[in-house]
Parts: C-alpha cells; sequence; structure tokens
C-alpha cells in the first residue's frame, strides 16, 4: 500500500537539529513526511504563501524573530496550516500561551522520541482538517437557514421568536427577522387567527414531541391573513425539559385555495349531476359502477341498486357480449389513460331496451382518486332523421358516377404532370472538369426524390457554371399537389433564365423572389417557397450561398470527422421565403471549401415525420444519422438516410414530399 505523504516546513537554523530531526522523522512506518527547511521566519512566510504545506513545525529562536513574538507572526500567516511550536526551551508558561494562542502543540526539543513527535503532526493535521470541515458545515447551514424558500424558526414554549431566517420574515410580511423577533413577543396572540391553534401546538410538543402538517391561519404584519403548515420539534435538556421548539412553516395559502375552489367545483358537479337529461356514470380502474344518475337508469332501463358496486359490464347480455373480455380491455385502458373522448354506438341492454347513444369519456379526480366519468347522450331519434336523409342521397348515385369518371380523367392528367415534373429534374449530373469519367469528376451529385402525391412541390437542379464551378439549388413550395408543382416549374424557368448571376447565390436568390413575386400577385394566391442556394468554386476553394427561409443543409468534411450546418452569419437580417416580400434582398455567405467535403441539402419533409406515440423525428435526430452514415459512399448514404426514417414512422411512408441531394467535392490535390 502507497505511504502517505506529508509535506513537513521546519522553521530551524541549527544545523544538528535539522539531522536529528529528519532522523526522527524517518522512523516513521505508516506516513512519509517530506521535510523542506528554512533558516529565517521572513524566508518561511514566504514559502508558506507558495503553498503545498501540511504542517510547520516552529523553532521560536531564529536569526530574525525569537520567542513568542516569532509564533504569532507565523499563525498571523498561516491560519489554514497546524503549526507545532518545537523548542529548546522547557517553559509551561510559554508553552501554555502558545497553545492558548493557536498552536496545534508545543514540544520541547531531545524530549518524547519519535512517536511523540509523529504522533503530534499526524494529530495537529487532523484536528485542522476537522476544524476546518466543522467551519464549512456550519458555514452551509448558515447558507441553508438564510437562503431556504420555507421558513425556519426558534421559539421559547412560552411565545417569543428566537430565531428566525429571512423566508419566515417575508411570508409574515416583515422587513427583517431582528424587526419580527423584537415585535413578536406573544405568538398565541399576535400571530395565530385562532389563539388555540398555538395552545395546541404547545400540548403536542409536550406530549409527542413534534407536530407535522400542523395547518392554521395566521396574521401577517399587515393584518392580512395567511395559512401556514408547521413542521417542528421539541428540544430537551439532559433533564427532559424542553428548552425551545425549532421548525419550518411553508405558506399554503394557495394550496388551500385550490382546495375550497376544488370543494366549490364539486357542489356545482352534483348539481348538474342531479339535474342534467343526459344519462352520467362514474366507474374507477376496475370497471366497478361508483355512481349513477336518475338518467342513466331511465336510459338503460335499470335501477340503481342494480348498478352501483357492480361491473359495468352488468348492463350487458352474456349472450350477446364477450363480458370477460370487455373488463379486460377496460383495464388496460383505464391505466392507459387511452379511452375514445367520443364516439357513438348503437346499444342493446339487458334490459331490453335499444337505444343509439354518443358516449363521451372524460377521467376526474374524485376524492383524488382517478375515475372515469362518461356520459351518455340518447341520440336515437337524430339517427332515425339520419337514415332518412341516407335513403335520399340514394337519388345521387348516377351524380356520384359521372363524378367518379370525371375523378379518374383527373387522376390521368395527374400522372401526365407527374411524368412532366420528372422530366424537369436532371436527368444525368454534369462532370467536373467536363468530359471526364463521373468518378474521376472532382464535384459528383446524388439524390432521391419522392413526392407524396402525384406532384410534388418539392425541386432540385445542378447549374454547371464553368469547368471548375457548380450551383445546387434546392427549393419547397408551401403546399401540396398541382398548384405547388406549377410553382415548382415557374422556379426552375427562373433559375433557367438568371444562369448568367448564378454564380452570386444572394443575387440570384433577390432577382428569383423579385420575379416570382410579381407572378403570383397576379393569381392573387398566396404561395411562398423556401429555397437554398450553394456554390461550389474549385479555383478558389470556397462554397457561397444564399438561403430564403430553407432548412440548414449540413456540411461535413469528412478528413476531420466533423460537421457543421449551413447558415448565414447572425447578423440579425431577415432571410425570409421567396415570394413573401417584392424587395427582400438575400446577403451571400462564403466558407472555405476542401476536398472529401460532402455537403447534404434536404427539404424539411425528411424530418418532419411522426412516429409511435406522436414522437417526432426532429432536426436532431437528422443531424445525428446523418453524422452516423458520413463516411458511405453518397448514394449508400441519402438510401441509409431514407430507409432509418421510414422505420421509425410509424405509416412507414413520408407524409410530405421529401427532396434530399448531396454535393461531394474530390480529391483536389491528387498525388
Amino acid at each position: 500500500m502507497e505511504q502517505k505523504r506529508i509535506k513537513v516546513l521546519l522553521f530551524e537554523d541549527n544545523q544538528d537539529d535539522i539531522f536529528l530531526l529528519r532522523k526522527m522523522l524517518q522512523k516513521a512506518t505508516t506516513v512519509q513526511f517530506d521535510v523542506e527547511v528554512v533558516d529565517t521566519l521572513a524566508g518561511g512566510l514566504e514559502r508558506i504563501k507558495a503553498g503545498d504545506i501540511d504542517v510547520v513545525l516552529l523553532d521560536l529562536s531564529l536569526p530574525d524573530s525569537r520567542g513568542l513574538d516569532t509564533f504569532y507572526k507565523a499563525h498571523e500567516e498561516t491560519q489554514d496550516v497546524p503549526i507545532i511550536v518545537l523548542s529548546g526551551l522547557d517553559d509551561e508558561r510559554v508553552a501554555l500561551e502558545a497553545v492558548h494562542a493557536g498552536a496545534q502543540d508545543y514540544l520541547v526539543k531531545g524530549q518524547g522520541g519519535s512517536q511523540l513527535l509523529i504522533r503530534a503532526m499526524v494529530y495537529a493535521i487532523e484536528r485542522t482538517q476537522a476544524k476546518a470541515a466543522l467551519t464549512a458545515a456550519e458555514e452551509k447551514f448558515r447558507s441553508i437557514f438564510e437562503n431556504a424558500v420555507e421558513g425556519i424558526f426558534q421559539t421559547t414554549p412560552d411565545g417569543r421568536y428566537l430565531s428566525a431566517n429571512p423566508a419566515l420574515t417575508r411570508i409574515y410580511g416583515y422587513s427583517s427577522p431582528e424587526e419580527m423577533t423584537s415585535s413578536m413577543v406573544d405568538i398565541q396572540h399576535q400571530l395565530y387567527v385562532d389563539p388555540n391553534r398555538r395552545t395546541e401546538f404547545v400540548r403536542l410538543m409536550q406530549e409527542v414531541g413534534l407536530v407535522t402538517d400542523f395547518e392554521s391561519q395566521v396574521y401577517r404584519k399587515d393584518g392580512s391573513i395567511i395559512w401556514i403548515s408547521e413542521n417542528a420539534r421539541a428540544v430537551r435538556d439532559h433533564q427532559n425539559h424542553i428548552l425551545y421548539f425549532e421548525g419550518m412553516v411553508e405558506d399554503v395559502t394557495q394550496r388551500k385555495m385550490a382546495e375550497e375552489r376544488l370543494r366549490f367545483s364539486e357542489m356545482r358537479f352534483r348539481s348538474v349531476w342531479e339535474s342534467a337529461s343526459d344519462g352520467m356514470r362514474l366507474t374507477d380502474a376496475t370497471g366497478i359502477i361508483v355512481a349513477v344518475n336518475s338518467s342513466y337508469c331511465r336510459i338503460v332501463g335499470l335501477p340503481s341498486e342494480e348498478l352501483v358496486g357492480k361491473p359495468f359490464t352488468t348492463l350487458y347480455s352474456e349472450q350477446e357480449e364477450d363480458l370477460p373480455e370487455m373488463e379486460q380491455k377496460y383495464k388496460e385502458r383505464f391505466a392507459e389513460r387511452k379511452f375514445e373522448t367520443q364516439l357513438e354506438r348503437h346499444m342493446v341492454f339487458r334490459s331490453g331496451k335499444e337505444v343509439d347513444l354518443e358516449l363521451s369519456n372524460a377521467f376526474v379526480e374524485v376524492e383524488r382518486n382517478p375515475m372515469l366519468l362518461s356520459v351518455f347522450h340518447d341520440i336515437t331519434v337524430r339517427k332515425q332523421a339520419e337514415e332518412r336523409e341516407r335513403q335520399a342521397t340514394a337519388e345521387l348515385a348516377k351524380s356520384q358516377a359521372e363524378l367518379r369518371k370525371k375523378n379518374e380523367m383527373m387522376e390521368d392528367d395527374l400522372r401526365m404532370a407527374h411524368e412532366v415534373q420528372q422530366a424537369i429534374l436532371p436527368q444525368q449530373y454534369p462532370t467536373f472538369p467536363k468530359g471526364v469519367d463521373p468518378e474521376k469528376s472532382l464535384i459528383r451529385f446524388a439524390h432521391r426524390y419522392e413526392p407524396s402525391g402525384e406532384v410534388g412541390g418539392d425541386f432540385f437542379n445542378v447549374l454547371p457554371l464553368s469547368s471548375t464551378k457548380a450551383g445546387i439549388f434546392i427549393c419547397d413550395v408551401m403546399g401540396h399537389g398541382v398548384r405547388s408543382a406549377l410553382v415548382t416549374a415557374m422556379v426552375r424557368g427562373l433559375v433557367e433564365e438568371l444562369r448568367p448571376i448564378a454564380s452570386d447565390p444572394g443575387l440570384l436568390l433577390t432577382r428569383i423572389n423579385h420575379d416570382l413575386r410579381a407572378i403570383l400577385q397576379q393569381t392573387g394566391t398566396p404561395l411562398f417557397t423556401t429555397a437554398f442556394y450553394l456554390v461550389a468554386d474549385l479555383d478558389t476553394r470556397k462554397f457561397s450561398f444564399a438561403t430564403a427561409g430553407h432548412p440548414k443543409p449540413i456540411l461535413i468534411h469528412r478528413r476531420n470527422g466533423t460537421s457543421q450546418p449551413l447558415q448565414p452569419p447572425n447578423d440579425g437580417k431577415p432571410h425570409p421565403a421567396l415570394g413573401l416580400f417584392q424587395e427582400s434582398n438575400y446577403e451571400t455567405t462564403h466558407l472555405p471549401l476542401e476536398a472529401g467535403d460532402l455537403v447534404l441539402l434536404y427539404t424539411d419533409g425528411l424530418y418532419e415525420v411522426e412516429g409511435a406515440n406522436d414522437e417526432q423525428y426532429d432536426q436532431e435526430m437528422l443531424f445525428s444519422a446523418i453524422k452516423k452514415y458520413s463516411d458511405l459512399p453518397c448514394s449508400e448514404m441519402l438510401d441509409r438516410l431514407i430507409g432509418e426514417i421510414k422505420d421509425f414512422s410509424e405509416s412507414k411512408k413520408f407524409m410530405d414530399d421529401v427532396c434530399l441531394v448531396a454535393m461531394e467535392i474530390g480529391d483536389l490535390d491528387p498525388a
């Protein structure tokens, strides 16, 4: 086992004494002493300031200081380091004075041997550490006392405050503990609205020794009345006489008010319960009927005596229903709180009554116990009227057939629109430089496009701007279907028309927004489009981009394994979607481009996916998945991402249009 090491600072100018002391400390078996020697008081005090000293051995006779003044000066500078006086003077008066002044021990040179010296140093360190721990504990208690949210107090049995913390003074409306303890001299009559509560408090203390959740109304300083809850104990002396009471106070006024409101609400509920024309039933977690109103008994055709205290399945006939299965399903749904809140049913009861009912369910608290409140509304007359209406609508069957035919024609048009939209997407990617094999291109691309219907509102395009410069544009039009698809076609046309300025992402988005806004204003239909445009320039080795309210693409530095979202600097400028404001200007942002970089652009349909238990596949989960697959080839990475998100989806498909595009930078400095 490794020995404990103790750092000793020895104030001594006598070389013989230094030699003897080192010899004595070498005899220690359980600790190892590292002795550092200083021969003057001034030098020793400077060394102590540097720290890392566990104990001081101090000779009172030094070249620059003699007698007890040596100790006083050393002690003043070393409050946290224990000092043992090691002197050649066997003077009991000096020894006592040194110990009273703070020395841990007074040892006479040449007396007691090594064990006494070693034990004295170990004990001195332990006492100092214990004192420091006690001081810290006292400071912690004082901090708790001063900063506690609950009121803390000590009071005498005859009704005076010995101490109170700031929280208690705030509860009672006083400005300071001193003000409260000086002015509150008769707790029974000055504090308690009902003085008998103090009498009861003292009685419980005398008989039991403590009170818990002792609630009373008390006066604040301004005369207002609040509710408090006290938890306290009696502190006794060795003869079992009560010295004082101490405890904690909590202001429970808001809770008491809430309880009062609850009682009032229960009274109103009882009134509605008894006078309602709808049937009402309370059942517990096991399906036992706790209460029914008279309207419920009328609807089911059974008296309350045959219902209350029995399973809710007592309503039904065993020949008509699987009663054990009904009870089991009820218990499971009650535990999961998954009853349908509103539904309609045709029901046949054991009494022979047959009715159409609108049933609503809600969970309520009754005496702190969860119950299911079921309300039964008789809709038999309404259902009969609906049947007559159904018969009348049968005459519209021929019109419906014609409508189906028109729908088929519309579906044919949609299929054609789907083919057209697929045709305007890139069918093959440009290479950089032009003409090289796609595998050797310095900029490579991959994409996945999945519209939620026949046509979608997502679009992307790859623009070869030069042999070393490529642009990639992605957008997402609000909504789905034909309208959104038509807008994507307009955006594509604008992108192609503005290709001469496509090297400047901010300018391109500004011009597209201006022209798109002018077109959409003529239609009178509010539509907007989020967009992101990125340019990769191999000559300058820079990415340039601008955004119009679009989800932030992810830039993955494959060589160092880091990633970052592509977003403009936080300059406070808005980046609205295209088509919203005529004069919107979009800024271009630049970032360094490195070999192996991969940029992933996508639309929001990729992550706005709902899984089981209403859990959302959010952007954080998407970023985590991108990082997980970042080392894979582009096409495989896109397939893995889409597969993972579909597996997460409860429906195993995307509910919105999805467009996912990747741009990968090749080796810019081949060997």
